[in-house]
């Protein structure tokens, strides 16, 4: 695919290094995503924006979206950010909302997102990295990714979190591998992830539009910046 994808860019008289640069970006998405849908696609671009500078982040989607065209998947592409937007802050689960949702799935015996959520707002973890963490980072406290120019960041898991997720994967039996499972024992993917968390939402009358992954990514923020400011 990647050998097509460079001649496809050659096609498009595009330079050696943007086509270089264009194909490293596809790579760094397929690190992050599994597939190819509109709720990745978004997640993807809000890393970028979250991460680099406004150019910066329009260089990464014209390159997704050249990938698409490739694809023929023209549909799928998503807008560039424009200079000025910046602000994706809007639309945040409050701590009432948050504290409430958790108390209501761990009630119901929702276990799984009772921690799913409590993971994304206690550590601000991004959805493809909640994805990664295991039962030994749980054990010791903290996750490292490594990032773009090979830093290695820290998410660090709170202790009274990581002991209560410590006792239930003990009463699951799980010793070892990825935490957040589904049925037939492969990781839950993203979009998985964001429609039964609206469900519950809808179920408890939280507004919906506060209830996605990243709003308990900045929840985490918010909280981080009101306690240290």
């Amino acid at each position: 695919m990647e050998k097509h994808f460079k001649q496809f860019l050659a096609h498009c008289n595009l330079s050696k290094n943007t086509a270089r640069s264009y194909v490293s970006v596809v790579k760094h998405y397929f690190k992050m995503f599994t597939e190819l849908n509109k709720f990745c696609l978004l997640e993807f671009k809000e890393y970028c924006v979250e991460s680099f500078q406004a150019s910066t982040a329009n260089s990464y989607i014209n390159a997704i979206n050249k990938y698409l065209e490739f694809r023929r998947l023209d549909k799928l592409k998503i807008k560039r950010v424009k200079i000025q937007q910046k602000n994706y802050l809007e639309n945040v689960i409050s701590n009432e909302d948050y504290n409430y949702f958790k108390t209501r799935l761990k009630k119901d015996g929702k276990t799984k997102w009772y921690f799913m959520v409590w993971f994304m707002g206690a550590t601000g973890a991004r959805i493809g990295e909640l994805l990664q963490i295991k039962v030994e980072h749980v054990k010791v406290g903290y996750l490292d990714l490594y990032t773009k120019g090979g830093k290695i960041r820290r998410i660090y898991i709170p202790d009274k979190l990581r002991k209560e997720a410590g006792v239930w994967l003990e009463s699951q039996n799980q010793t070892t591998g990825f935490i957040f499972l589904n049925r037939r024992g492969k990781q839950i993917t993203g979009e998985g992830i964001a429609k039964r968390l609206k469900s519950y939402a809808k179920i408890y009358g939280i507004p919906l539009a506060v209830v996605h992954p990243h709003s308990f990514r900045h929840r985490f923020a918010k909280n981080f910046i009101e306690k240290y400011n």
